[in-house]
C-alpha cells in the first residue's frame, strides 16, 4: 500500500470559513468546495491533497505556504471573489512553474482580466453554497484536468513561461524546507530498500525484488517522481532493461518527458535491442537535441548507438556507423569538454578508425580528454567513470603499469556503485583495442584486463 509521502502532492491555495464576495454581496462557504469538491477529487486522482490551513509542519506559516507554491506538483487556486492572498500567490506559482497549476472560480462573476487568459474551470453556487450537482461536476473537471496532465505532454499553463522564451522559473530541493520532510524521510528509506533489493544474487532475485517493490508503489503517474526515478535506475542497475521500459512508458507525461527520462529510455531500448528498438532510440534522442541542444550525455549515448551498430555490421556499412559514433562522441566531448566519457569514447574509435585524419585528430582529443579526466581526480578519484577513463586511457597509451594500477580501484568503485554493466561497459571498450593490436604485444595486457573486467561483472 502506498503512503501518502510517496504520492505527489496537490496544493489548494483558497480562501477559509465563510467569505462574503465583495461584489455580489453572496457569504460563500469556502469549506464546503473544498471538502466537496476539491479534496475528493484530488485524492480520487491518486494525489494527496493540502489546504494552506490544514498546513502540519510547524515553524513559520508562510515559509509552508511558499515551499507548497514552489514545489508541490500540483496546485489548484480558487479566484472566486478575487481574494487579494490568492492572487499574490497565484503569481508566485506562474513565477515558479511553467505548468500543473489549476485556476477554478464561481460564476457568480468573473476573473479579473490579468488572469483572464489562464484556462479555469468554473463551477456555480446557489445562494453561496456549493450544490451536490455542482460538487459533482467540478469534482470530474478537476479529476480530468489533472490526469491530462499526468498522461500527456503537460502544456505550460504560466503567462510567464507562455511569453517569454527561456523563463528560467525555480527550482528547489525537498531537502530544503522541513514542509517535506516527510518525503524526505520516505525517499531516503525508499533508497535503502532499492539498494538492498540490488544487492541481491543472483541478478534475477534482485529483478524480482525491483519489480515488488514497484508493485507497493501503486499507480506511477501519481507517485513522488524522485522516488520513480530512483527506481529507474535501479533497473538499470540490474540490466532490467524491460522493466525500465516499462516503468517509462507508464510515468506521468512530465516525468516521461523530462531529458533524464528520456535518455534512459533510449539506453534502454540500445542494450534490449528488439527489432525496432534501436530506430526508436536514435528517434527519441534527435528529438531531444532538437527541443534542448546537444549535451555530452545525449551525444554519449547516441555515440554508444552508434557504435553498437558499426559492432553488429557488416561491410561496408560498418564503416558508416563508425563515422557515426565517431562524430557523435567528438560533438558531445566538444560541448561539455569537462565531460571525458565521449571524449574516451570517440579515442578507441578513431583508433580502429586509423589513417592519418584519425591519428590527428587522436593527438588533438588526447591530452584534452586527460586534462579533464585529472580535473575530476584521476585514478584516485572515488567515481568509477573517471578511473575507468584513466584505465582505458591507460590501454591507449599502452602503459601496462598504470592500467594495472588503476583496475583494482575500478573493480572497487563498480562493486560499490553496484552497477556490473559499467564494467561490461568498459571491457568492451579493451576488446576492441585488443582486436585492432591483436598482433602487438601489449594486446596480451588489454586483454587481461578486459578478463577480469567481465569476470567481477558475472
Amino acid at each position: 500500500m502506498a503512503t501518502t509521502a510517496s504520492r505527489q502532492t496537490c496544493f489548494v491555495d483558497m480562501p477559509f470559513g465563510r467569505k462574503t464576495d465583495p461584489k455580489s454581496g453572496v457569504e460563500i462557504d469556502f469549506d464546503r468546495i473544498y471538502q466537496e469538491g476539491i479534496e475528493p477529487a484530488v485524492t480520487a486522482a491518486g494525489l494527496q491533497c493540502i489546504r494552506g490551513d490544514r498546513e502540519d509542519s510547524g515553524g513559520i506559516i508562510l515559509t509552508a505556504m511558499f515551499a507548497r507554491l514552489l514545489m508541490a506538483e500540483f496546485v489548484i487556486a480558487d479566484l472566486t471573489s478575487a481574494n487579494p492572498n490568492v492572487f499574490y500567490e497565484l503569481g508566485v506559482r506562474h513565477a515558479a512553474r511553467p505548468y500543473t497549476t489549476i485556476p477554478i472560480f464561481a460564476t457568480i462573476g468573473a476573473p479579473p482580466f490579468d488572469v483572464g487568459m489562464v484556462r479555469a474551470i468554473p463551477y456555480e453556487l446557489s445562494q453561496g453554497k456549493l450544490t451536490a450537482v455542482a460538487a459533482q461536476s467540478l469534482r470530474q473537471a478537476l479529476i480530468a484536468r489533472i490526469r491530462a496532465a499526468l498522461a500527456s505532454p503537460v502544456a505550460q499553463d504560466s503567462p510567464l513561461f507562455q511569453l517569454f522564451d527561456g523563463f528560467p522559473g525555480i527550482t528547489m530541493s525537498h531537502e530544503l524546507t522541513d514542509v517535506f520532510r516527510d518525503r524526505v524521510a520516505y525517499s531516503e528509506d525508499f533508497r535503502r530498500k532499492l539498494a538492498a533489493a540490488r544487492s541481491l544474487e543472483p541478478a534475477e532475485e534482485a529483478r524480482r525484488a525491483l519489480r515488488e517493490i514497484e508493485s507497493i508503489l501503486g499507480d506511477i503517474t501519481t507517485a513522488e517522481r524522485g522516488v520513480v526515478i530512483d527506481l529507474l535506475l535501479s533497473y538499470r542497475a540490474v540490466e532490467d532493461m524491460d522493466a525500465m521500459i516499462a516503468l517509462i512508458e507508464r510515468m506521468a507525461g512530465e516525468v516521461r518527458d523530462a531529458a533524464l527520462t528520456r535518455q534512459q529510455w533510449a539506453f534502454a531500448l540500445n542494450r534490449r535491442n528488439r527489432p525496432g528498438d534501436r530506430d526508436d532510440a536514435i528517434a527519441i534522442l534527435e528529438q531531444l537535441r532538437r527541443e534542448q541542444g546537444d549535451s555530452a550525455e545525449t551525444l554519449g549515448i547516441l555515440g554508444r548507438i552508434y557504435k553498437d551498430r558499426y559492432r553488429a555490421a557488416g561491410q561496408p556499412e560498418a564503416a558508416a556507423w563508425l563515422d557515426e559514433a565517431i562524430a557523435s562522441y567528438t560533438r558531445g566531448f566538444e560541448v561539455e569538454p569537462l565531460d571525458f566519457y565521449p571524449g574516451v569514447n570517440a579515442l578507441t574509435l578513431l583508433l580502429l578508425k586509423a589513417g592519418d585524419e584519425a591519428e590527428g585528430e587522436i593527438r588533438r582529443l588526447a591530452p584534452l580528454v586527460t586534462f579533464a579526466a585529472v580535473r575530476r581526480g584521476g585514478e584516485k578519484s572515488n567515481d568509477y567513470w573517471t578511473v575507468a577513463t584513466m584505465l582505458e586511457l591507460a590501454c591507449l597509451n599502452r602503459d601496462a603499469a598504470m592500467a594495472q594500477r588503476c583496475l583494482p580501484r575500478a573493480l572497487m568503485l563498480a562493486q560499490k556503485a553496484g552497477e556490473p554493466w559499467m564494467l561490461k561497459t568498459t571491457a568492451d571498450n579493451l576488446a576492441l583495442m585488443a582486436a585492432r593490436w591483436k598482433l602487438l604485444p601489449e594486446a596480451a595486457f588489454i586483454a587481461g584486463i578486459e578478463q577480469a573486467l567481465r569476470a567481477k561483472a558475472g
